[in-house]
């Protein structure tokens, strides 16, 4: 499956749409839309995962990066995150960094 992210910006929170495979020949593309956001001084950040099949070590760089990028006052949410993907992110400890959500939940996303 190729990969996409899409960026939208509303009400300052920055929604970017993850599909496909990252890994290192695509994170680049999620590197920019993350740069993007930033440029937009949001205060989230949400990353809908529902359609992100697979990440390698290359996508957890630009989470990492996401979360520098960003800074202290952003909160970062991560929605629907797969079995696989999740796992990866718990095993670097990457979960005690952001907020992990099954489903997107305006309340607590959009409480600014």
């Amino acid at each position: 499956m190729a990969f996409t992210a899409n960026l939208e910006t509303t009400n300052g929170i920055a929604k970017i749409t993850l599909s496909g495979e990252l890994d290192g020949s695509t994170a680049p593309a999620f590197k920019e839309k993350v740069e993007e956001a930033a440029a937009e001084s949001p205060k989230r950040l949400v990353l809908m995962m529902n359609d992100l099949e697979y990440m390698a070590s290359a996508g957890l760089r630009v989470l990492i990066f996401s979360k520098q990028k960003m800074g202290t006052g952003v909160d970062i949410y991560m929605v629907g995150v797969q079995e696989m993907v999740l796992d990866t992110i718990k095993k670097t400890g990457f979960d005690q960094s952001i907020y992990l959500l099954d489903e997107y939940d305006a309340a607590k996303i959009e409480n600014i």
